[in-house]
């Protein structure tokens, strides 16, 4: 899910939708309107589920897309290899995800564990 916003109204550390994928905002620079023109802004960023940096420059009245991230908790049920299987606590729903290089020695079977998720994809939190 997705909502439109100004670029005016984008803070760091917030969320926005580059080449459709969801990014946290590193830093925003604007610069002054021009003699014939309005003000840029330059939103540099970095991927939250491949860790890409991208940037882009827009005018500040131009409207993005900024996608719902939600963080959730899920219990590990079992660790396969390279993969754990999780249960949402709310919602009860069983998925598999892989396992980031740096959270191998904290992942345990039975223990809560936080996960984002957006536009259909999901990445466990270290």
């Amino acid at each position: 899910m997705k909502e439109q916003a100004e670029v005016r109204e984008l803070k760091e550390n917030r969320y926005v939708l580059i080449d459709d994928e969801p990014c946290r905002i590193v830093s925003i620079t604007t610069s002054k309107p021009g003699k014939h023109g309005e003000a840029k802004a330059r939103i540099e960023a970095i991927g939250v589920f491949d860790g890409q940096k991208r940037s882009v420059v827009f005018p500040v009245k131009h409207k993005v897309d900024v996608p719902l991230v939600e963080k959730k908790s899920a219990q590990i049920i079992s660790i396969q290899g390279n993969n754990v299987q999780l249960m949402d606590t709310q919602n009860f729903e069983v998925f598999e995800l892989p396992i980031p290089e740096e959270a191998r020695d904290k992942i345990e079977q039975g223990k809560e564990i936080i996960y984002l998720e957006s536009m259909d994809k999901r990445k466990l939190m270290v």
